[in-house]
Formats: structure tokens, sequence, C-alpha cells
């Protein structure tokens, strides 16, 4: 290589000429490596403050409903989806949203927080909530084709028993017997059908006239015989 014949006082001036023509280069990717990198923990840090808030809120939000302060369950949950909308919490917040409104008589208004749940949350199994939540309040509307298509099929693994049965209800809504029958039974027939409560879908069932009569019992010639004067 050319730089095996160069004396000491060459090379070193070749190593000045490089660094002065390179330094400007190493000396920016040396501010752009220290940028992404403290860029990386401001960001780190600012997620984990903004979870750990969203998580004390919720954790309030909870705490007030079990001391049954509507007011300010509201409050709170209104704050989780307006500065975390995109946080797990929220999801959860507009659950409690649209449940607060439901035991205020105010149907209309549970509506868009589930469908948002619905449309937008993360998490397969608040969205299975959502579905049924948000069918109940459809039947209780008369919008019961509405609830029978909001839990169209395909039925997710685990919800199967309760969304059996409140497209019954919903069926029920409509009167149309053999079909509420149809999907009661399907409920009480589940693998997950512990999620239901078994007693009262029996007497959903009993209540549409679909009891079946008892078995008829064997009589014996010797009983007949005996029986006879």
């Amino acid at each position: 290589m050319a730089e095996e014949y160069l004396t000491d006082d060459e090379q070193l001036e070749a190593v000045k000429r490089l660094t002065v023509e390179y330094a400007p280069w190493l000396i920016g990717g040396v501010l752009v490596g220290a940028a992404v990198f403290f860029g990386i923990k401001y960001y780190q840090n600012y997620t984990n403050e903004r979870a750990y808030k969203a998580a004390a809120q919720f954790s309030a939000m909870t705490g007030a409903l079990q001391t049954s302060d509507r007011a300010k369950s509201r409050q709170i949950a209104e704050g989780l989806t307006k500065e975390y909308p995109s946080s797990p919490y929220a999801d959860q917040a507009r659950l409690t949203l649209a449940r607060l409104d439901v035991d205020d008589g105010r149907l209309d208004q549970a509506v868009a927080p589930l469908t948002r749940v619905i449309n937008e949350s993360q998490d397969t199994e608040l969205r299975q909530i959502a579905r049924l939540r948000l069918a109940r309040i459809m039947i209780d509307q008369g919008r019961s084709d509405e609830a029978i298509k909001t839990l169209a099929e395909p039925i997710p693994a685990g919800f199967a028993a309760r969304f059996h049965e409140v497209r019954g209800d919903a069926y029920v809504a409509k009167k149309d017997v053999p079909n509420a029958v149809t999907a009661y039974q399907s409920a009480l027939g589940t693998a997950d059908a512990g999620g239901i409560d078994a007693s009262l879908l029996e007497l959903k069932i009993q209540d549409l006239g679909a009891t079946r009569a008892p078995a008829a019992k064997t009589i014996s010639v010797d009983t007949l015989n005996k029986a006879k004067p």
C-alpha cells in the first residue's frame, strides 16, 4: 500500500488532512447518534410517564365506581378518553361511560363509546364484550334485527354461550319463538356454558312453552295384575 512508503512525518500529515476532511462528517454522525439515543430515552420516559398517569386515573375511576360516585366516575372516564385515547385504559373508560349512560336511561348516548371499542380496541375480549352490550341496547331500543346482525357469525371462542343467549333475547323480542328456543338451547349446549346462568336460561325456554314432557313410567305386568279387582 502507498502508506507503507511514506515517512512518519508524511503519514502524520496524511492523517491530519483526513481528519480535517472528514471531521465534519464524524462530528455530525456523533451528534446524530447522540440525538437519536437521547430522543429514544426521552420518548420512553414520556411514554412510561403517560402510562403511569393513565393507570392512576383508571384506578381512581374504578374506585369511584365502587363507592357509587357516578359523577366522579364519568368525569375521570371522559378525561381518560381525551388524554389517553389510544391506551387500553381508554377502552375501559368507554365501556364505563356506556354503562353509566345505560344506568341513566340514555341508551342512545351509550352506542357511540361501545361502537368505538368494537371498531378500534386492540383487545379482542373487550371488543366482544362491547358487541354483547351494544346488542342488548339495540334490543331495548326495538332494533332486534340489528342486534342479531351485531352478533353474527363467526362467534368467538369463549363467548358462544353469551352470544347465543343474547341472540335468543333478540328473537324473543321479535316474537320468533322457534329461533329463540334454538338459540337458548345452543347457549346451554356450548362448551363455555359456565359463563351464563343456566337456570335462568331454562326458565326462559319454559316460558316459551318449549319444556319437554317427562318420560312415561314403565308399568310392569305384575303391577297391572295386582291392580285388578
